[in-house]
């Protein structure tokens, strides 16, 4: 399994390429800005894009949405609770001094339970709102991609609209806090951590 991580726009989230060796396929989650240096990441990788996958609906995570499906034609996906956001990303930048362009509607909305296949992957959905009402996590094989649910030693903020604190702790302690120790947590901003890690020092989930 290719993994590559590019912290992409302003606010430096990180966008990951997941990419089947085998047969090339990968998909992008949260392709949030500099569409063009995930297109050469891709490009250098060898991969065809099958899947754009939002977390969650936040500008950051989804800005590069629009060029990104122009040139790949791949189908976006997020949780139908957030896809409203997608239509107002230029807004919700301007909110903080910064500009993005509005998403295309998804092409498939998320689900608990779904599973996205590509190549020989299988992406499980975990859906985990508190950050977002929509937000979801996707698992494969020891790894973890978590958007804003969980960071190294914090979690998402529960300040904007549609985020709660008592459900995103409950999301993270009664589903993340599911998956083995040792999973590996690809999270939205920073560095990655282990599960094990969060459940042990995180001062907000201790």
């Amino acid at each position: 399994m290719i993994i590559e991580t590019l912290e992409v726009g302003p606010i430096m989230a990180n966008c990951y390429i997941v990419g089947c060796e085998n047969t090339k396929e990968a998909v992008v989650i949260d392709p949030g800005d500099d569409a063009d240096d995930i297109l050469m990441a891709l490009s250098k990788h060898g991969l065809k894009v099958k899947y754009l996958i939002n977390t969650h609906g936040h500008f950051d995570h989804v800005g590069a949405n629009k060029r990104m499906k122009e040139v790949t034609k791949a189908d976006i996906m997020i949780h139908a609770d957030d896809e409203p956001m997608l239509s107002q990303l230029g807004r919700s930048a301007a909110s903080f001094g910064l500009a993005a362009e509005n998403s295309p509607a998804a092409d498939r909305h998320l689900k608990d339970g779904d599973e996205i296949k590509f190549g020989d992957i299988t992406l499980k959905v975990i859906h985990t709102p508190g950050h977002s009402k929509g937000g979801c996590c996707l698992y494969t094989d020891g790894h973890v991609f978590v958007g804003d649910t969980l960071f190294y030693g914090s979690i998402g903020r529960t300040d904007l609209p549609g985020g709660n604190y008592n459900t995103l702790i409950s999301s993270i302690k009664t589903k993340l806090f599911k998956l083995a120790d040792n999973t590996i947590v690809h999270t939205g901003h920073g560095p990655e951590t282990t599960i094990l890690r969060e459940k042990q020092t995180n001062p907000f989930l201790i």
